[in-house]
């Protein structure tokens, strides 16, 4: 099913309303819908280049306003909706560890996981459960999202369809470094500001009872 599901969505590429379709899987897939954007998104760079930083864009902005929705159910809706989209998207167990470390670091992780497999709707869902602050939410997810779609939407348009090659080998090494900097100017910032920036050790062993107890 979940393939088939994939298959669809890759087909919207060469759809003559592509682009709503790359904003309508952008913000459905920060709350609840299994399948990322960048598959289709690279498709549509691919297609058209000179498009590619308008894609790039859009997918950025449709994924963080999708974001909003997914905090949204993790702050008013958790036991109610919440509690059962995490179990099926197969979220559970990563759930408690990942509210255990967002309430320690906050914006870096939400920076950090966009540079890892980590699903987007996870981190939506747990920081609107745990109250991040919402303007923190929003900045740290704008640059999130925008290390992975605005830069490869920018380097489709730049260097146009050979770039798709190299993206393929070296796009998550451009990302990883990316939010390296990102994360250790924030990280500096805070050391500056007198904040320890120092992790709950116990966050790889938390469980459900004990974040939804806090």
């Amino acid at each position: 099913m979940l393939h088939r599901l994939y298959q669809w969505t890759l087909a919207k590429a060469a759809h003559r309303h592509a682009e709503w379709w790359l904003i309508a899987f952008s913000f459905l897939e920060s709350s609840f819908f299994p399948i990322p954007p960048h598959p289709l998104l690279g498709l549509m760079c691919l297609a058209r280049p000179n498009k590619a930083l308008r894609y790039g864009i859009v997918c950025t902005v449709a994924s963080v306003a999708g974001g909003l929705l997914g905090y949204a159910i993790g702050h008013f809706l958790f036991e109610a909706v919440g509690v059962s989209l995490l179990n099926w998207l197969g979220l559970t167990q990563s759930f408690p560890k990942a509210a255990c470390y967002l309430r320690d670091y906050g914006a870096e992780i939400i920076l950090v996981k966009g540079a890892t497999p980590i699903p987007f709707k996870l981190i939506t869902i747990t920081a609107g459960f745990i109250g991040l602050p919402l303007f923190t939410f929003i900045w740290a997810s704008v640059l999130s999202r925008g290390m992975q779609f605005v830069l490869v939407g920018a380097l489709f348009w730049k260097f146009g369809a050979p770039i798709k090659v190299y993206l393929e080998r070296y796009l998550g090494w451009i990302t990883a470094a990316f939010a390296i900097l990102v994360v250790g100017g924030v990280l500096a910032a805070g050391m500056l500001g007198g904040g320890s920036g120092k992790a709950n050790d116990t966050c790889s062993r938390a469980t459900m009872e004990q974040i939804v107890g806090r």
